[in-house]
């Protein structure tokens, strides 16, 4: 397996102001330095660096400069994360807009992966036929990355329709897109994520693992929460996936670059402890 981190925490998550207005503008980012980011997690000892669709469009003017920076920093652009809400029919054509010119940054950027969230919870509550919607929608998602050489994957999410694994199982039916397990999301959700790795094995083309902690709820460096990552990370190998594991904090009140060694430190122990 090869060890990825996700720039979440060098920044404030924001999605771009100009998305209140116009969908098809609206990308995540973070808002810190991407320089100091890519230094971090190299010298955390990461080789694998997971971007949001909203930084790769600051960076477009800049894609030579940008590669040449993470190469030089021994990092590879292994994934970029977008998302939209997918269920409001008048807003999807805009949705995938957003959606393509994402996909399209990445695979300029070098990136292989593309990881999408969404589903959104409307305010009169989801209607029986949510889960079709965005079944399809990420069915598009996934020809368009296919297209443009890009694998697909979903990654499930609270705040979303697809939190707990009855609402997965509900997804997971109507589309054809790859699976991403985000270990804390499923177990914040109600699930066991062990179980729900083994549950959908043959659908894992990505990963991305943090700790949780449930009282008071947070999301932890690994091993500082109450997960064991060591029974996940043994089901994600017998599933069959050898591939990126991608280290994720939504946010940290410390040093990010801390929470990286951590995480990092963690990981080569129970790698170790398997061989």
């Amino acid at each position: 397996m090869q060890f990825g981190y996700c720039s979440n925490t060098w920044g404030t998550l924001a999605g771009s102001a100009a998305g209140v207005t116009s969908v098809k503008d609206l990308f995540y980012e973070i808002d810190g330095s991407l320089d100091r980011a890519v230094d971090d997690i190299a010298e955390a000892g990461f080789t694998g660096l997971e971007l949001f669709d909203g930084n790769l469009v600051r960076l477009a003017g800049s894609r030579d400069s940008f590669v040449d920076r993470i190469a030089q920093a021994g990092l590879e652009l292994v994934s970029v994360y977008t998302g939209a809400s997918f269920v409001y029919q008048d807003a999807l054509d805009d949705e995938m807009h957003k959606v393509r010119r994402a996909i399209t940054l990445a695979a300029q950027f070098g990136a292989s992966r593309l990881v999408v969230g969404g589903g959104a919870p409307r305010a009169a509550g989801t209607r029986p036929d949510d889960y079709e919607r965005l079944g399809r929608a990420l069915d598009r998602v996934t020809s368009i990355a296919e297209d443009a050489g890009l694998s697909a994957s979903f990654h499930p999410h609270l705040g979303t329709i697809v939190e707990s694994p009855d609402e997965l199982e509900r997804l997971m039916v109507h589309t054809r897109i790859g699976f991403c397990p985000d270990v804390a999301h499923l177990a914040a959700g109600g699930g066991n994520p062990v179980a729900i790795i083994r549950r959908f094995a043959d659908r894992i083309t990505h990963v991305h693992v943090k700790d949780l902690q449930t009282e008071p709820f947070e999301f932890r460096p690994l091993g500082e929460g109450e997960l064991d990552m060591a029974a996940i990370v043994n089901a994600v190998r017998e599933s069959g996936y050898d591939s990126w594991l991608m280290v994720e904090l939504d946010s940290y009140d410390g040093d990010p670059k801390v929470a990286a060694q951590i995480s990092k430190q963690y990981l080569d122990e129970i790698v170790a402890d398997r061989k």
